[in-house]
């Protein structure tokens, strides 16, 4: 109800704006170029109305040209200097970030200041790990390839492999 009752007030509106720039246009032209009385006048004085029209309307002309030169010139600055914007816009590099080192008691200091007395060693709780352990348990085999592939070729060879994957049971 309430955005119809807008509507209609908008409606209204509008038209009495349309009514009122009629009436001023009407105004101005009136008070611009008055009606012109040519009844009771001489050949001569006609044709002088005529060249002061043409006067006026040449002066006008000049204007509406001088007026459209500037805007046209206005609207090629506007569009140079958007180009120029977009150009600036994509041109821009930013720059590399570098890396900066801060151990972990600085940054724990920089946010919560001096109440920070802890200090963090976060390398203390990792887990050590011997290189000897992990080379003991992986059996190096000094064996020749070779004869492992020469036994196992031929029907001989797969016999074994096939009874092998049966298992000692049989």
């Amino acid at each position: 109800m309430l955005k119809s009752l807008m509507v209609a007030k908008a409606k209204e509106e509008l038209e009495q704006e349309i009514l009122d720039k009629e009436e001023e246009k009407d105004r101005y032209l009136s008070e611009r170029a008055p009606p012109l009385k040519t009844s009771g006048l001489s050949l001569a004085q006609l044709q002088d109305l005529c060249r002061e029209l043409h006067a006026k309307i040449d002066v006008v002309d000049e204007e509406r040209y001088d007026i459209e030169a500037k805007v046209m010139l206005n609207t090629r600055e506007i569009k140079d200097l958007n180009i120029k914007v977009l150009d600036l816009r994509g041109k821009f590099k930013r720059p590399n970030l570098r890396r900066v080192r801060v151990s972990a008691d600085a940054i724990l200091r920089s946010l919560l200041g001096s109440k920070h007395k802890v200090s963090m060693d976060l390398r203390a709780n990792l887990k050590s790990v011997k290189k000897e352990d992990t080379e003991k348990k992986r059996p190096v085999e000094d064996s020749d390839w070779r004869k492992n592939v020469e036994a196992m070729s031929g029907m001989e060879g797969r016999k074994k492999m096939f009874d092998a994957a049966k298992g000692p049971a049989q």
